[in-house]
């Protein structure tokens, strides 16, 4: 697992290097106006991009949001692609607002991580869970129970990046990738959590509570 740059992540660098030099370039040539619009874009490539610092709860049977963003799921399913086990669906919906980066939810060890391509419908519907890009990392806890947390490209994403790996060691908040550009994360729960979300709250990664895994 690797730590971006704080408070930035750094695989924003490059595209906001490229905005603000084509700010440069466009305010060296005279255009005014424009290289006040190309500036503002700039400040917002810059803020989508940041990684602020986050204090996560350190009760050992708490799970946490993977993102920031807003609850738009909460039901009971059966997942046979990621646990193979009756599970809380819990989906996270993340608007170009939001902070990008996303965090371990509960600590454990990363058994898997399951890549597939897909289209770019918009991220917040069923045809863009079910079909768009993702990236789901399972993790086995402690308690030898497994849960998934699966990153999904909205319709705007160019990238998901996971820097989580097969076999690391994984902490409560501790950032695992992000994603470009609008999207959502899903997590795949055991059914002994103790909910404590609801549809249409908003949650930040790594601080808000989720519920409590009984270990």
């Amino acid at each position: 697992m690797k730590n971006p740059q704080i408070p930035i992540a750094r695989e924003g660098y490059p595209f906001i290097a490229f905005a603000f030099l084509v700010c440069i370039v466009i305010a060296l040539l005279g255009y005014d106006l424009l290289a006040l619009a190309s500036l503002v874009l700039a400040g917002i490539v810059l803020f989508f991009f940041r990684d602020p610092e986050r204090v996560s709860p350190d009760e050992d049977d708490v799970v946490v949001a993977p993102a920031d963003g807003k609850v738009i799921l909460i039901e009971k399913v059966f997942d046979d692609q990621y646990v193979n086990e009756h599970v809380y669906k819990v989906s996270i919906f993340m608007n170009v607002f939001n902070v990008h980066v996303n965090r371990i939810p509960f600590p454990g060890k990363v058994k898997k991580i399951d890549y597939s391509p897909g289209k770019f419908y918009a991220a917040n519907t069923e045809l863009g869970a079910m079909h768009n890009e993702k990236c789901g990392v399972v993790i086995t806890t402690p308690s030898q129970r497994s849960f998934a947390v699966v990153q999904v490209a909205g319709m705007l994403a160019c990238r998901i990046v996971c820097w989580a790996e097969k076999g690391d060691e994984v902490r409560r908040g501790e950032r695992f990738g992000l994603i470009r550009f609008g999207s959502r994360v899903d997590l795949y729960l055991p059914q002994q959590l103790q909910m404590e979300v609801s549809v249409g709250q908003r949650v930040k990664a790594g601080e808000t509570i989720l519920g409590y895994l009984p270990q």
